[in-house]
C-alpha cells in the first residue's frame, strides 16, 4: 500500500501533488494508485519495440501529463525526456530511456506492495 511517506522516500513531490489534488491525500493516494496502472506505459513500450514513433509520442505525452500532475518526478522525468526526443523526431536510443522509466514504475509497484497483505 502506498503511503505519502512512501512517495516521499520514492522522490516524489507529494506536497505539490496533493496541492493538485484539492489537499486531498486520500483522494492524491488513489490517483497515484491509478497512473500506476495506466494503459499508456504498455502502449509506450509497444511503440518503442515497433519504432512507431507517433505513437510512443501519444503514449509517452499522456504519461507525461498524468505523472506531472501527480508529481512523481523519479518516473516523470524520463518520461519527459522521451516525449521531448519524440516529438522532435530525433535519433535516440529509446529502448534506453523506455527501460529507466519500466525500472522507475516497477520500483513504485514495488513499494505500492510493501506491507499490503491478501485477505
Amino acid at each position: 500500500m502506498l503511503t505519502v511517506e512512501k512517495l516521499n522516500a520514492f522522490g516524489a513531490n507529494t506536497a505539490e501533488g496533493i496541492a493538485r489534488c484539492v489537499n486531498n491525500e486520500a483522494f492524491y493516494l488513489r490517483m497515484v494508485d491509478k497512473a500506476m496502472s495506466d494503459a499508456n506505459y504498455g502502449k509506450l513500450e509497444t511503440a518503442i519495440h515497433a519504432g512507431d514513433k507517433d505513437a510512443a509520442f501519444e503514449a509517452a505525452h499522456a504519461l507525461k501529463g498524468v505523472l506531472g500532475n501527480l508529481s512523481l518526478t523519479p518516473i516523470l522525468d524520463p518520461v519527459m525526456e522521451i516525449t521531448d526526443l519524440l516529438r522532435s523526431g530525433a535519433d535516440a536510443d529509446y529502448e534506453a530511456i523506455l527501460s529507466k522509466i519500466l525500472a522507475k514504475k516497477k520500483e513504485l509497484d514495488s513499494l505500492a506492495k510493501q506491507g499490503a497483505y491478501i485477505r
